[in-house]
């Protein structure tokens, strides 16, 4: 099941989910919206309910007899809306004894650690305040049985911006690029400055995201209780 269906990150979830062949379960505010992006051949083969995410009786019966959740809904700037929603999406999952899958959420690259210092981008001086409801989810998270993972891309960009010439690169609670060592030596605002420099090595592909939560699916797979960071390295040889 897909919350936020329409969204960015969900409509690649939805549509290379039915590609896949998995039986894909669209939560949706606007059904004809979600007509509009897929067409007939994806959204012909999507169970839709279109229903008030906030509900919680709504949500609980449409987990039923579903084995994963993906929550795509919501955004960090929407403050304590998205807390909300992530929390009564989760609270449903612990509920509904008929849901026993796995539920992966969308965070942000801010959640994941910074190599060498005890740090997380998210608390880091000039990074936005409104990031930090990803820290709140993750709380959140930390607190259930649930077999959940969160998603920590950086900017996500659409697939025809990427090279060619590169490889995806998959960390578990760590960023995914190199940092040095010299790094635990930096102020707080020297670690910032430094990963401001460096948020481009960050941007992702939403195909790849949403292929990455597909192929993860299972329970107690390798990211169970896991933050997870994608970047690009380079696959060009060295001359």
């Amino acid at each position: 099941m897909v919350f936020g269906a329409t969204g960015n990150t969900g409509r690649r979830v939805l549509a290379q989910g039915v590609n896949r062949g998995h039986e894909m379960t669209a939560f949706v505010r606007n059904p004809e919206k979600l007509y509009e992006q897929q067409g007939e051949r994806i959204a012909g083969q999507v169970r839709v309910i279109a229903k008030d995410i906030m509900d919680p009786e709504s949500v609980y019966e449409a987990l039923s007899q579903q084995d994963a959740a993906i929550l795509a809904a919501g955004y960090a700037s929407q403050g304590e809306e998205f807390v909300r929603i992530v929390d009564n999406i989760v609270s449903q999952c612990e509920n509904n004894t008929r849901f026993s899958g796995r539920v992966w959420v969308m965070g942000g690259a801010g959640l994941l650690d910074i190599p060498y210092t005890g740090l997380i981008g998210n608390r880091l001086p000039g990074f936005p305040p409104m990031y930090q409801t990803h820290d709140r989810n993750l709380e959140r998270l930390r607190q259930t049985k649930l077999d959940w993972s969160v998603m920590c891309p950086g900017t996500m960009v659409e697939s025809a911006d990427v090279p060619s010439s590169v490889r995806l690169h998959v960390s578990t609670d760590i960023l995914p690029v190199p940092v040095p060592e010299t790094i635990k030596d930096f102020s707080e605002a020297e670690v910032a400055g430094h990963l401001f420099s460096r948020l481009k090595e960050l941007d992702v592909a939403y195909e790849d995201v949403a292929n990455c939560m597909l192929d993860h699916l299972e329970l107690a797979g390798p990211f169970k209780g896991k933050r997870v960071g994608l970047a690009y390295r380079s696959e060009l040889p060295v001359s």
